[in-house]
This record gives C-alpha cells, sequence and structure tokens, in this order.
C-alpha cells in the first residue's frame, strides 16, 4: 500500500494493489554498487521496482539503509526461495541484514493496556477503519475494567493479573498467549515495567507509547512533574521497548503547547491526544516496513 510518510490512507478509495506486492529493507555498511546489486537482483528475479528509498549516515564509510517495493507476479509461491537466493547472491557478500515480507499479509499484533482506554480503543477504531493494515489477534490488561469496551471490536479480550509482586507469574502466561503468535506487541498505556527475559522470551518487537517529549520526564507520572517544571510543551514519544526504560529506539513524537493556565488535568487531557496519533503512526509504519533500526536510533520512509 503506497502511504505518504505521516498520513493516514484514504478510507473506501482505491490504493494500490498489494497482490505479489513484496517489501525489501536492509542495513550494512555503505560502500559503491549495493543499490545496482539488489535493482540487478530483483530484475533478473523478474520484479519490477515500484519505489525505492536509501540513506547513508555518512558522505562515505557510514552505514546503507534501503526500503525497496517491487511487484512480481507469484510472489508467495516464490518468497521463500527469493529470499534464499538474495542472501546467497547479495546479502553474504555486502554482509546485509535484511528483511523481506508480503504486503499483502498484515502483522498479527497483540495490544497490552491497562485501565486507561485512549491508545487502545484508538488503534482498533482505526484498524476497523481501515486505517491500520493489521490483525489484532489478542487484548491482553492486567485489568478487567477495558473488556466491555473492546468487545464490540471482536478482538479476544484476555485478562492477566499483573502487578510488580507477580510480575514473572504474569508474563510466564502472556507469553504462553504471545509467543509464536504474533508479529509485534504494542504497548498502548501498559503500566508495569517489562522485564529483561520477557524481552527476550517474546520474539517480536515491542512498541511503547511514553506520555512525554523523551528524554524529558521518564519513567512515571510525567506530566506532573512536567507541570512543576513549567513546561511550554507536553507531548508523546514512541518508542521500540528495550531493557532500559523509555530509552529504546524513538519511531516518532509529537507535542502540543501549553501554557501557565493549565493544569495537571488538562495537560493529562492535552496529552492524550497527542498519545493516540503518535502511537498510531508509529503502528502504522511499523506494520508498513517502513522502518529501520540503526542503533538505539531509527531511520523512517
Amino acid at each position: 500500500m503506497a502511504t505518504v510518510r505521516g498520513r493516514y490512507p484514504e478510507v473506501g478509495q482505491g490504493a494500490l494493489p498489494v497482490k505479489d506486492v513484496g517489501r525489501l529493507l536492509l542495513r550494512c555498511g555503505d560502500r559503491p554498487g549495493l543499490v545496482a546489486a539488489v535493482s540487478a537482483f530483483l530484475a533478473d528475479a523478474g520484479a519490477n521496482i515500484v519505489s525505492l528509498d536509501q540513506h547513508s549516515t555518512e558522505r562515505s564509510g557510514g552505514t546503507f539503509v534501503q526500503r525497496t517495493i517491487f511487484h512480481l507476479p507469484g510472489l508467495t509461491a516464490a518468497r521463500d526461495a527469493l529470499e534464499r537466493d538474495f542472501g546467497d547472491r547479495v546479502a553474504t557478500p555486502f554482509e546485509m541484514d535484511f528483511r523481506l515480507t508480503e504486503a499483502a499479509k498484515p502483522k498479527r499484533v497483540a495490544i497490552m493496556a491497562s485501565k486507561d482506554d485512549h491508545c487502545l480503543l484508538d488503534l482498533l477504531w482505526r484498524n476497523r477503519r481501515g486505517e491500520l493494515d493489521m490483525s489484532v489477534v489478542m487484548v491482553i490488561s492486567n485489568h478487567p475494567d477495558l473488556a466491555d469496551q473492546v468487545r464490540p471490536f471482536g478482538v479476544p479480550f484476555l485478562h492477566v493479573p499483573a502487578t510488580k509482586d507477580i510480575r514473572a507469574r504474569a508474563e510466564q502466561r502472556q507469553l504462553e498467549l504471545l509467543r509464536d503468535n504474533v508479529d509485534l506487541v504494542v504497548l498502548a498505556r501498559y503500566m508495569q515495567i517489562i522485564s529483561p527475559q520477557f524481552l527476550k522470551d517474546v520474539g517480536c518487537p515491542l512498541i511503547n507509547i511514553h506520555h512525554s517529549f523523551l528524554p524529558s520526564f521518564i519513567g512515571a507520572s510525567p506530566y506532573r512533574r512536567a507541570k512543576e517544571r513549567g513546561v511550554k510543551l507536553v507531548g508523546a514519544t514512541a518508542h521500540y521497548v528495550t531493557e532500559e526504560l523509555d530509552d529504546g529506539p524513538i519511531i516518532e513524537q509529537d507535542v502540543v503547547r501549553v501554557d501557565h493556565r493549565h493544569g495537571v488535568g488538562d495537560l493529562i487531557r492535552l496529552g492524550a491526544d497527542v498519545e493516540r496519533a503518535v502511537l498510531s503512526r508509529a503502528v502504522l509504519w511499523h506494520c508498513e516496513d517502513r522502518i529501520i533500526r540503526y542503533g538505539n536510533q531509527t531511520i523512517v520512509f
């Protein structure tokens, strides 16, 4: 699906068909001949390049990243062989990390939430409207409060109690539900710390929404601390989850202007709008394979 970065596809309008459309993402040390090698490989395979975005971190000697969209009739049947051949003929000689996906196969996504509903319901609503091309396979919450709100969307709601005192047992149950079953986990204001062992075992990326314009005000109660600091902007940050609290690669951020007349409740209300927008854009870009991680940063095409 061709989508301008930062915008959503028009609901009900004719997006480009995704059948037989592949997405090739790669990262490696920069050197001459990379674009030519990828293009020649796809041409030899009978593929037509629809779009190609690339970036080098330095003029010379940096890291090269590229996202290529191509059309290849019979892609589903040819995909495994295509991936294997690309690895042998291009990726190995150029020491590339790469990922090959099919646009016609939506990501399987699990959403984790606690009591706040705004990010969770926004994701479900956009998905139902066709703005987020993903398959939401479950919602996991450490509280039962949102079950009735999730039910109309037809998504299984699973209550797994979790506190710091029973974290290991709760994460084991969550892993039983998630492992080998999803491509992405979205923390939609899930208010529990994720352990390093969980990140190691879950087998897929996690995206979190933090209700602050990172790196300011990490951790809990950022709106209260923002008010105490007298900030003139409050924001939200969507990032990949790593072992370091709120320090993972940033995907998207946005802010809203505030002033001395806004109390903590006003900051929370204004910030919630930003959180919804920022998280949904980050999830959209991940599901469209627009993001390449580079160290503790991301490059979003």
